[in-house]
């Protein structure tokens, strides 16, 4: 498996645009509406959030998407169109904007939303910029869907990858945004997935469900889980394959490419965070099982006072240990080794429970690195898992004490 450029575009058969309509109005001419548009019908899967508030456009997708079918994404960042008025009847006007300038049904149309919760959203302003917005739907328009999803990202993420698969060249790509109100409980923020493998839809659904468990699940910026992620994939099957079905060869190779494209998307998003300075990653081996792995080291990276040692380059191994032992999960504390790692070196702070003689100045060289790696080691079994998330920084607060302003 190879990754390449095209994010959204890179499959066969799959257009997209993006452009300022006006649902942002504090910072005129920035992208606010992404379209991505199949050039036939597409195989459809999607997974939501748990929350038990749902933003409107998540109760119409999932409508739309009861037979497993669709070729149009439209999504507006600036508004969540999140408890407020009229916004099933707002996403609603969304579909039928598009649909009705691609000559195609409502039905046919996936509708997401992001941004601030609780206003009404500007329906008005994207119905009047749906023509000029299919208008510059491009092969390679990727890049600018992605800009129009993004919120208080700094960075855009889109990234792609082929495999072979029936001696095919099979593509999946796709574009994400996440920043704050990151703790996921089914897939990411928003991301919109497309490919050019043929697949059932019903196999679909379980290689994005699968997916999700072990990217964007297990990623952490702030421990607040939106009212509006969305992970959908739409598959037009240009690649030439013969259409997947069931679990074989062909189903693995690309749920593996699968859940290496959604673990990238999910580490740029935690690398992302809102005011982050690190990317974290926490390793634990040594469980009992996954799910204990994933539920230690997930405490780990969510811990707000070992994120603020991370942004402070503190080698406080103790807010680790602190962090795993409300997890949840039971483990003994006396076989529990750490050591903090980057680019610029490795270096052990506890073993068996207990802290180790250590160099202050190395570990706050590790620490001071972008990419911050803490590696986690229990005696309970032969278990282990990865999680990401970033650190907690002054900025954090900034950005989110005036968000709606």
């Amino acid at each position: 498996m190879n990754f390449i450029e095209g994010g959204a575009c890179a499959a066969k058969g799959f257009r997209a645009s993006g452009m300022h309509v006006g649902v942002k109005t504090n910072i005129i001419g920035k992208k606010d509406l992404a379209l991505i548009v199949a050039d036939c019908e597409c195989s459809a899967a999607a997974v939501y959030t748990k929350n038990v508030v749902k933003a409107a456009p998540i109760h119409v997708t999932k409508e739309h998407l009861k037979n497993g079918k669709a070729c149009v994404v439209i999504a507006n960042s600036g508004n969540a169109n999140a408890c407020a008025p009229n916004g099933e009847e707002n996403a609603h006007r969304m579909c039928r904007a598009i649909a009705a300038e691609l000559g195609l049904s409502e039905d046919d149309v996936i509708v997401a939303s992001t941004g601030v919760i609780g206003q009404t959203l500007p329906v008005e302003v994207i119905e009047g910029g749906v023509a000029e917005l299919a208008s510059k739907l491009t092969y390679d328009g990727s890049n600018d869907a992605a800009a129009a999803i993004m919120t208080t990202d700094l960075t855009m993420k889109e990234l792609a990858a082929e495999i072979t698969i029936d001696g095919k060249p099979v593509r999946i790509g796709g574009i994400a945004k996440g920043s704050g109100m990151i703790h996921p409980n089914m897939g990411t923020m928003l991301a919109f997935l497309t490919t050019d493998c043929a697949i059932s839809s019903e196999m679909m659904q379980k290689a994005l469900e699968n997916a999700t468990n072990v990217s964007f699940n297990r990623v952490s910026v702030d421990g607040d889980t939106s009212t509006n992620d969305m992970l959908s994939l739409l598959a037009s099957g240009l690649a030439g394959n013969a259409e997947i079905t069931d679990i074989g060869d062909g189903y693995k190779l690309f749920a593996q490419a699968l859940d290496a494209l959604c673990i990238e998307l999910a580490k740029m998003i935690a690398a992302d965070g809102e005011g982050a300075t690190h990317l974290i990653t926490c390793h634990v081996s040594g469980a009992r099982n996954e799910q204990e792995a994933e539920a230690l080291s997930k405490s780990v990276i969510s811990s707000s006072l070992t994120k603020a040692a991370v942004f402070g380059a503190d080698a406080n191994w103790g807010r680790v240990l602190c962090a795993m032992g409300y997890s949840g999960v039971e483990f003994d504390p006396g076989s529990v080794c750490v050591a903090f790692e980057s680019t610029a070196g490795r270096i052990s702070v506890c073993e068996n429970g207990r802290g180790l003689p250590f160099d202050e100045a190395f570990a706050k060289k590790i620490l001071t690195e972008r990419d911050v790696t803490i590696d986690i080691t229990l005696s309970e079994g032969n278990a282990g898992c990865t999680c990401w998330g970033c650190d907690l920084t002054y900025d954090y607060v900034k950005i989110n004490g005036d968000y709606r302003s």
